[in-house]
């Protein structure tokens, strides 16, 4: 989470999410759906045993719901796709034979990119911003548009609003722009020990190509649960970047620095 020093709506849902052990409650899929540790937990004992609960993101989606089906045809128990005691017990005496498996959704992401094309043309890349960088959002569409990509811009100031955009549109790739007083920060998806290995190389990739325009000291890539990173299905980053007059000043090199970006890390993929 950002560090503010303010309970906000955040900061209060992962208090709630962080009281909840997986046992506590029954576990399914509902709308909207269910959040919490325990399906964190859940979503990573599954993954570790092979089953794609989907990112290890705490919310009780689709792909947790087709999971834990999977998982309880194999066992041999009823499949409703709900996790209770029973599904739990089975749970709890099947053991990864790896200590320290990595979930099989974080294997599908990293040979998704890599057998991908090393190439923008095609690719559907979505820019949002949550107020007062339209020109510099437009700039960045058409930037990313000269190299072939589909470049679709999204103007919301709700993070999860757009990533609920970007997952209905199908995007490949999600850039989120943020206006702060100074400098140059990029985040991307990383919680409950699950890392977006795809959007931690891209946001490396926009901080080396887009500090030094705004005269910034790269930084190093964090990961974060904000609810644009957490939701969206694809690897996302969230760009914060200041000073706002700069962002007027140097728009044109801005968003050729941001396709220049996005150019390397399909290139680059081969090291995810």
């Amino acid at each position: 989470m950002r560090v503010d020093g303010i309970c906000g709506p955040q900061t209060w849902g992962s208090l709630v999410e962080a009281g909840y052990r997986l046992g506590d409650r029954l576990l399914y899929h509902t709308s909207p759906p269910l959040r919490g540790d325990d399906v964190a937990e859940l979503q990573r004992r599954l993954g570790a045993l092979g089953f794609d609960a989907g990112r290890v993101d705490g919310i009780f989606g689709e792909d947790t719901q087709r999971a834990v089906l999977e998982f309880q045809r194999n066992a041999g128990l009823t499949g409703d796709a709900v996790c209770g005691p029973a599904t739990l017990a089975v749970l709890g005496r099947v053991k990864a034979r790896n200590e320290d498996p990595i979930p099989v959704a974080e294997v599908h992401e990293r040979e998704s990119l890599r057998q991908s094309p090393r190439t923008l043309h095609g690719r559907r890349v979505v820019v949002g911003q949550a107020g007062g960088l339209d020109a510099l959002t437009d700039a960045v569409v058409r930037a990313l548009a000269e190299t072939g990509a589909q470049a679709i811009p999204l103007h919301h100031l709700d993070g999860s609003a757009q990533a609920q955009q970007a997952n209905g549109v199908g995007a490949d790739v999600f850039v989120g722009l943020v206006a702060v007083d100074s400098g140059c920060a990029c985040a991307y998806y990383a919680a409950h020990g699950f890392e977006s290995q795809g959007g931690r190389r891209l946001a490396e990739c926009i901080e080396k190509e887009v500090s030094s325009i705004l005269g910034a000291d790269p930084q190093p890539a964090a990961g974060m649960a904000l609810p644009v990173l957490r939701e969206t299905k694809m690897p996302a980053v969230l760009c914060e970047l200041g000073p706002p007059p700069a962002l007027v000043t140097h728009g044109p090199d801005l968003a050729c620095a941001f396709a220049k970006a996005l150019e390397c890390w399909v290139q680059g993929l081969d090291e995810v």
